[in-house]
């Protein structure tokens, strides 16, 4: 790849979200010689570790750090890198001092696109709330007065995608796009394979890969197995419409 490498940002609230929902795009664009960051509010560690809490004698820190180790491991296969800001889950709660990390990293990656939760969500309030943070960071990142230096600012505000929830038709999810993920599928199946916790999940998940696959077939005339789908919360401006 020639110039400048091209960039993504995730901005996930639990360690399954990236891979059940974002899984593919994560690990396209890394085929594709994207720098793919991912930065996970929590490890997952009260509520989405249903798995982990099984096991006799499991402590919260404990299940962190098996939590962190499944991410990890799940970004790697993916291509991604992964930055972890702990600030739990059930609920979900950043620090004046996380904000402004994630602000920094909006303008080091400087992302041609940011993938997070949907903006509604009434089954977990840790979703809408990292989709929140992810466009507050995102809008401040462009203010010329933080952190002003004698460079300026360079960092241009990418379009951000929200990712399928997991009940699309009760949080207002309306898709806009379908990514065709049937070349990197395997990969993202063996990332699903790093979070024993949630197996419950695995099966799950390929259906709606399956689902969205015939979708984006059907209305794109091309071949695709497997899919997954967004919605864009900003418009897109271009040249012609076709």
């Amino acid at each position: 790849m020639s110039g400048q490498q091209k960039s993504g940002l995730v901005v996930t609230a639990h360690p399954g979200d990236f891979v059940w929902r974002a899984g593919g795009a994560i690990a396209l664009h890394a085929k594709m010689g994207y720098r793919v960051k991912i930065v996970c509010m929590s490890y997952g560690e009260r509520g989405e570790s249903q798995g982990a809490w099984k096991q006799p004698g499991m402590t919260l820190e404990a299940c962190k750090a098996a939590r962190k180790a499944e991410a990890e491991a799940a970004a790697g296969v993916l291509g991604a890198e992964i930055e972890f800001f702990d600030a739990g889950d059930y609920p979900l709660r950043i620090t004046g001092a996380m904000m402004d990390r994630l602000i920094d990293i909006y303008r080091e990656v400087n992302p041609s696109f940011v993938l997070t939760h949907a903006v509604k969500d009434p089954y977990n309030v840790d979703h809408p709330e990292a989709a929140r943070i992810a466009q507050e960071a995102r809008i401040v990142a462009q203010a010329a007065g933080h952190k002003p230096g004698p460079d300026g600012v360079t960092y241009s505000a990418p379009q951000v995608f929200q990712f399928e929830p997991h009940q699309p038709e009760q949080c207002d999810f309306k898709p806009n796009r379908i990514l065709n993920i049937t070349e990197v599928w395997e990969r993202k199946w063996k990332a699903f394979e790093q979070l024993p916790a949630q197996r419950h999940l695995w099966d799950y998940y390929e259906r709606v890969a399956l689902n969205r696959g015939m979708q984006g077939g059907r209305n794109s005339g091309k071949a695709m197995k497997y899919g997954e789908a967004y919605q864009t919360i900003f418009p897109d401006a271009v040249e012609v419409l076709a």
